[in-house]
């Protein structure tokens, strides 16, 4: 940025997954860096989930994450960065959390409840949940059910770095 190439308000970093997990943790270390995040599906419940071994993909993530239940190290490493757990009264950029309510891998319930406490411990944020309704993990089905929601996340982005109405064709 000292280079004069963009400024924090002209970044929208996007991750999903394990992806929204790291654009969780970075919306609470570093908001004032960025001029938006998406976050699709994300891993954003990441303490309730690891403690939770009756969920089907959690006993086998022990082996990456540590098991926060036998082992306090490894709670208190995944509590120090869950993107749930940290929230705060800080100078969020926007914020669009994007789910799907047959999402088996990361429950919908995750960005939901990061999306609550967003707005509760930082009522300035502006922070959208947008839930699919009949898609997975992986989003919709068909081409043209995936370039809408596609075309949907890139005009938010779009909307929130100015260039909505920007008549881009000269």
């Amino acid at each position: 940025m000292e280079t004069g190439w963009t400024t924090p308000e002209r970044i929208v970093a996007e991750g999903a997954s394990a992806g929204g997990l790291l654009i969780g943790a970075v919306a609470n270390q570093a908001p004032e860096a960025f001029g938006g995040f998406v976050a699709g599906v994300p891993f954003v419940d990441t303490l309730t989930t690891m403690l939770d071994a009756s969920l089907p993909l959690t006993v086998p993530e022990y082996d990456e994450w540590g098991n926060p239940s036998d082992d306090p190290e490894a709670y208190d490493r995944i509590a120090g960065y869950a993107p749930y757990e940290n929230v705060a009264d800080l100078p969020y950029p926007p914020i669009l959390a994007e789910t799907s309510l047959n999402d088996t891998r990361v429950l919908y319930v995750e960005p939901a409840k990061w999306v609550a406490r967003l707005r509760e411990r930082a009522p300035q944020a502006d922070v959208l949940l947008r839930t699919e309704m009949a898609a997975g993990h992986g989003g919709v089905s068909g081409r043209y059910r995936a370039w809408e929601d596609r075309a949907f996340t890139l005009a938010w982005i779009l909307d929130r770095l100015g260039l909505a109405e920007a008549d881009l064709r000269s």
